[in-house]
């Protein structure tokens, strides 16, 4: 679906933070405590309050409904159908008596058994992606086995399998309960993969005992029809898709006891509303709500009630009608009152935090806040060599090259007074990164340092924001760091520097003083504070990971503070050299003070990908615990107590630090994992050396992450020829390493960073790590000069041999790379005489079976084209060689080809005999039969050339060796 670039934007913005809770384990999402600031106990009785529902639930027993619970946690109803196929009690058809007659197509994964997914009345379809497709192969090939089913759950994260399965579920005329979910699978990276379903079709109004459907995580923007003719239908799940509005009779829903619409668009809810005279549980929060219909008070039944994260400035007196109203969640609304008739029920509990109680309305903003009165604050637009501007009492809005703003407001300096700016070259002393950060911009000096204002100065710095992590500014007083309190938006676009036709993205914080600033990506901090009444946090970057504080777990007040890090399964795998290797996020966690619980804290964290509570083999499963300061991971699996649900992992621990679940099919050991963490931390570069078409002795150094490679050579291709880029290496954010030039070139020495012959660098993965340098013949050489550049760490090694100096060593190792350089030869007045492509001398075969020359491979090369590379390789030329190659004439398809070629001829040399017709088999095998008959033509006449010159010389007959004619 095609958005707009503000959408897009906004999107990037927000989409790492989660606007409610994923309704993978709840019907309730809870949202995470650190939006909204400190947290009590209401937040723990929002998971219990479930149970109400649950025992509803549990009581009709035509829907088969079982929940699970296990200390508080609630599962939801689809969930709890998860669980029960895992039941020894409930007999389930063994996977032997479908062998011989199903084939399923996409098949199941190894790890999936069907006797797993398919027992006498559940079907569950969402545990791996295209799973919905088997629902219409089960159809084709057990049909009567199937109607009877009573549950069923489907992904919808595949939209052909999806159009599939809808075509069966109108025959599936028993079906209690029917989840089409989406996020139900995650990819190899651990993000969900969104759901496709946009409507239903309206046959599956034939389901007449359906009591349960959930269609959460998906794309409806209307209510299906269809729904509004199920008779028995208790309990509905909408949450997080595209609702704007509800129909108007969503009041023919007379059984309806649960309504979940957590998470939509929602500006208003229709008056039919309050004909559901049975509902029990209403769920509107995280919508755009900004009154409730009067009607609401006619809900007679409803117990549970929650509009929590909404716009609403009011609610309805007839809410005091609400006799069996027993919860009641407002809070994060804009509500200055609440109705004195709520007083009157008093059984109900009311959760009303961050709403502005008994303050005024809030007053228009003022005039400096608005976008119509900005333009009177003066503007002044910075070029790159402007580093002075005035700034007088009236204030100003200065705009920096690259996209910086500095809002000076009116009154915070007394006279007019000269400020500066200047963007530092990134180094050790201006720049401090914590584990996992990201350097997302230059440094930033304002000076004159420690000027006070009389009012705080709005320091907006660009950066471009990275996945799974949120920028915060840092400010260098010249003797430690602070983190600033940050507040990240998207730059006018009127003023901001478009990157890809996107605005500038802003990391904005107020200063009292000057100094230096950076801006970090950090992956999500959230936090609350814990009483001795509990708590309950949420990530916010990934809602699955919960925390749950009992009561009396501490004594005193105490911040915590939680990260989840995403991990790469792929690249655990490469790493451990084990394909069913799996890892959860990474959790870190902190508090201050820093002591051990009183009482065990209940940690909830996804299962790895891949890994469900169905297929599970609890002896692979491993806990790691990680010490921070140490750097060091130990196994602590036997000794903390690991429950597994269908979809997450529990554990109680007392104190806190960095936990990590891995699944692993082979020995999992503590210093695999630490050698695997300290490998997640470094970034696969590589580096470049690019000459300038134009003057040859001026010279491209540029150190890249491995993925923006391509795009940087193909954008220099015009003006920079040179060597291929460099094999992977690994470095870490920040890490320092050199370069130097060897064997018969020199860097000039009047760089201001250049000592000794060699240039530090920085490696920041977010920045051009680059230099531009001169580079000459070593002690006045005035022919063509070879050598090389080297990348290393520490210091320059002298008297490398070549054969060590070549060769490209591990990342442990004291080189990184070494990349071959020439300058060619210079004429009388200094200057550069450009070189001709020069073919080295060549004469494949012998007398007896015929010669190859340049000339003839000069012939052959004209037809080859671009099968080169395929023909290269049949020729047994290396990858690396080919790329070399390729980079070195990637503008001049003709010498590409010619240099393929006599490069492995040079090679035949010292190979034997047999070259032609190594030559030959290869075009053969390269589909090139054409230039095989041609090869063949050539040595053919070779052999008669020669046999016409031994007649011409008076020699025995032909095929006669020469030696024995002169006998």
């Amino acid at each position: 679906m095609e958005k707009s670039s503000e959408e897009e934007n906004s999107n990037d913005d927000d989409g790492d933070k989660a606007a409610g809770c994923r309704l993978e384990d709840e019907h309730l999402a809870v949202t995470p405590t650190s939006r909204y600031g400190d947290t009590d106990s209401s937040e723990i009785l929002r998971k219990d309050s479930d149970r109400v529902y649950n025992e509803q639930l549990h009581s009709e027993r035509r829907a088969g409904v079982q929940r699970h619970r296990d200390e508080g946690d609630a599962v939801s109803v689809s969930d709890s159908c998860f669980m029960d196929t895992c039941n020894p009690s409930i007999s389930s058809l063994s996977s032997s008596s479908f062998s011989s007659v199903l084939c399923l197509t996409p098949p199941l994964p190894p790890s999936v058994e069907l006797s797993a997914v398919l027992t006498d009345t559940r079907l569950t379809l969402d545990v791996y992606l295209g799973g919905a497709a088997a629902l219409a192969l089960l159809w084709g090939s057990i049909p009567g086995h199937l109607k009877g089913l009573r549950y069923l759950r489907l992904g919808s994260e595949d939209k052909p399998a999806l159009e599939g399965a809808l075509c069966v579920l109108p025959h599936l005329t028993e079906l209690h309960s029917l989840a089409i979910r989406g996020r139900c699978v995650y990819d190899a990276q651990g993000n969900p993969l969104p759901g496709l379903l946009t409507t239903l079709p309206n046959s599956l109004n034939s389901l007449c005992l359906l009591v349960h459907v959930d269609l959460s995580f998906n794309q409806l923007s209307v209510l299906p029809s269809c729904l509004l003719s199920l008779p028995s239908l208790s309990a509905l799940l909408l949450c997080h898709n595209c609702f704007s509005e509800l129909p108007p009779n969503i009041g023919q829903l007379s059984s309806l006891t649960y309504l979940s619409l957590i998470g939509n668009k929602l500006v208003s809810l229709p008056a039919s509303l309050g004909q559901l005279k049975e509902l029990q549980t209403l769920d509107v929060s995280d919508n755009l709500l900004e009154e409730l219909p009067n009607e609401i008070g006619s809900l007679g039944e409803l117990k549970k009630l929650e509009l929590s994260h909404n716009k609403l400035k009011r609610l309805p007196e007839t809410m005091g009608s609400l006799r069996s109203l027993r919860e009641l969640f407002i809070f994060s609304n804009e509500l200055h009152f609440i109705p004195p008739c709520l007083n009157d029920l008093p059984l109900l509990k009311i959760d009303v935090r961050d709403n502005p109680l008994g303050q005024p309305p809030t007053p228009p903003p003022l005039p400096l806040a608005t976008d119509e009165a900005e333009p009177n604050i003066p503007e002044l637009h910075l070029l790159f060599n402007q580093h002075r501007f005035s700034v007088t009492s009236a204030g100003c809005h200065v705009f920096l090259p690259g996209g910086t703003q500095l809002l000076f407001p009116p009154g915070c300096l007394q006279s007019p007074t000269i400020l500066e700016w200047a963007e530092r070259r990134p180094q050790r002393k201006w720049v401090l990164l914590e584990e996992h950060d990201i350097l997302l911009s230059r440094p930033l000096e304002l000076r004159p340092h420690g000027i006070t204002f009389l009012k705080p100065v709005e320091v907006c710095m660009a950066h471009h924001r990275k996945k799974w992590k949120e920028a915060v500014v840092r400010k260098y007083d010249g003797t430690s760091w602070n983190t600033l309190p940050t507040s990240v938006r998207k730059g006018r676009e009127k003023h901001s520097i478009h990157f890809l036709g996107r605005p500038t993205r802003l990391a904005c914080c107020s200063v009292s003083q000057f100094s230096w600033f950076i801006v970090v990506a950090r992956p999500v901090r959230d936090s609350c504070s814990v009483s001795p009444a509990g708590a309950f946090l949420v990530s916010s970057a990934d809602p699955r990971v919960k925390l749950i504080f009992p009561p009396d777990s501490t004594s005193q007040t105490r911040t915590i503070t939680l990260q989840v890090l995403q991990v790469s399964v792929s690249e655990v795998q490469a790493l451990c050299a084990d394909p069913q290797a799996s890892v959860s996020p990474l959790l870190c966690l902190s508090q201050t003070p820093s002591m051990h619980f009183l009482q065990p804290v209940k940690v909830q964290v996804p299962l790895p990908p891949g890994v469900t509570g169905h297929t599970v083999d609890k002896s692979c499963l491993y806990l790691l615990h990680g010490d921070p300061t140490a750097q060091t991971w130990t196994d602590i699996t036997s000794q903390v107590s690991l429950y597994v649900t269908h979809l997450y992992a529990i554990f109680y621990i007392t104190h806190f630090s960095w936990y990590w679940l891995w699944y692993k099919t082979q020995s999992c050991v503590s210093g695999m994992v630490r050698k695997v963490y300290q490998r997640l931390k470094q970034f696969k570069v590589q580096f470049m050396v690019l000459q300038r078409k134009t003057d040859p002795s001026q010279v491209l150094l540029q150190c890249l992450p491995a993925n923006k490679v391509e795009d940087r050579v193909q954008s220099l291709s015009e003006q920079y020829d040179g060597p291929q880029p460099s094999d992977l290496c690994d470095l870490l954010e920040g890490e320092q390493f050199f370069a130097g030039f060897e064997r018969g070139l020199d860097i000039c020495t009047d760089r201001p960073d250049c000592v000794g012959g060699r240039l530090c660098f920085v490696f920041y993965s977010n920045l051009k790590n680059l230099k531009e340098v001169y580079i000459s013949p070593a002690k006045g050489l005035r022919a063509p000069v070879r050598g090389e550049v080297s990348f290393y760490r520490g210091d320059i090694p002298s008297g490398l041999p070549e054969e060590v100096v070549r060769k490209r060593k591990g990342h442990d190792s004291q080189w990184l790379a070494t990349l071959p350089l020439r300058l060619p030869a210079l004429d009388a007045d200094n200057k550069y005489i450009p070189e001709e492509l020069q073919l080295p001398p060549l004469n494949l075969g012998d007398p007896e079976s015929g010669y190859l020359t340049e000339a003839n491979l000069l012939s052959i090369s004209l037809q080859i084209g671009q099968d080169w590379r395929v023909i290269g390789i049949n020729l047994g030329l290396s990858y690396q060689e080919l790329d070399r190659i390729q980079y070195k004439y990637r503008d001049n398809l003709g010498a590409l080809v010619l240099d393929m070629l006599f490069h492995w001829a040079q090679g035949q040399k010292s190979a034997g005999p047999g070259a032609v017709s190594r030559l030959t088999a290869a075009m053969i095998e390269s589909g090139r039969r054409d230039l095989a008959d041609e090869l063949e033509d050539i040595v053919s006449l070779g052999k008669q050339k020669y046999t016409e010159s031994l007649r011409r010389v008076g020699l025995e007959a032909e095929g006669q060796p020469l030696c024995e004619s002169h006998q």
